[in-house]
């Protein structure tokens, strides 16, 4: 049942959405009606490497996200924006929604400088950021190409990830900024990521510390009943961690998340106290 589940979480707004569309289509009516105006926003606002290395406008790495060169443009990336970020604002919440986006948007912006250096407009490399979150968030979820053809949201996200990839190394005969898309989608995948990495990281190193210190190690977690904590403890995270690895640390629930900083202090704490 879930795969079937209708994108855009029946039509309704969310409130970052509708904001990042109401100042996306303003910008694009101010620059397709008044030429100068035009000609001056794209001058000062545009990412171009220029810009933000010669004349150190840092602030193109976000103002840029905000401009769009023609109607299919920005239509596309509005509505890809609508149809896979509505329901990942609705359970992230606006703040960590809006986080997301402008990392996503200013990673593949960076990687865009140091790798092209064109000058660059549009949210292409948030919107392939809020795509990598939904696909991390609901691989299995279909997609209709073309209206047509269905296909899961996994799947779709990877041959992206691929042909932004390929077309970045590549030579570039279009106008499109394929490194910035591979920019938002390394990014996003990175940080949604990160912490289920860390912890996997760390648990690891714990069970390799354990397995060196032997059993006179395991003695010393029965006193006071540490060591039913301990098990508590790795258990919880374990679950934790696959939790992450499905569905991204952004959907853990605020308790989900106490929980695992808590846990995972109290075992380093721990290993500390024994190991050392």
């Amino acid at each position: 049942m879930n795969q079937y589940h209708r994108l855009g979480t029946s039509g309704a707004l969310s409130p970052a959405i509708k904001n990042i569309l109401f100042a996306n289509g303003v910008l694009f009516l101010l620059t397709q009606l008044n030429t100068s105006l035009g000609m001056f926003i794209n001058y000062n606002f545009a990412l171009s490497a220029e810009g933000v290395f010669g004349q150190f406008k840092i602030w193109q790495l976000v103002t840029y996200m905000f401009l769009h060169g023609g109607f299919w443009h920005i239509f596309f990336n509005m509505f890809i924006l609508w149809m896979f970020g509505t329901e990942l604002e609705y359970s992230w919440g606006t703040k960590e929604f809006l986080k997301y986006y402008f990392l996503t948007g200013i990673g593949g912006g960076i990687l865009n400088l140091l790798l092209s250096g064109e000058p660059t407009i549009g949210a292409s490399a948030a919107v392939y950021g809020i795509m990598v979150a939904y696909a991390i968030s609901f691989p299995d979820r279909l997609v209709y190409i073309y209206f047509l053809f269905p296909v899961k949201v996994k799947y779709l996200m990877g041959f992206l990830a691929l042909f932004a990839f390929f077309s970045t190394i590549g030579p570039n005969t279009s106008n499109v900024a394929h490194a910035a898309h591979l920019g938002g989608i390394v990014i996003g995948f990175i940080y949604l990521k990160y912490w289920y990495l860390y912890y996997k990281v760390k648990s690891l190193l714990n069970s390799t510390m354990s397995s060196s210190s032997g059993s006179s190690a395991k003695m010393k977690f029965t006193k006071g009943g540490a060591e039913d904590k301990t098990e508590f403890y790795r258990h919880k995270i374990d679950e934790l961690l696959d939790k992450i690895n499905k569905v991204g640390y952004l959907n853990l629930t605020d308790e989900e998340k106490r929980l695992l900083d808590e846990g995972s202090r109290y075992l380093r704490e721990h290993d500390s106290e024994n190991y050392n």
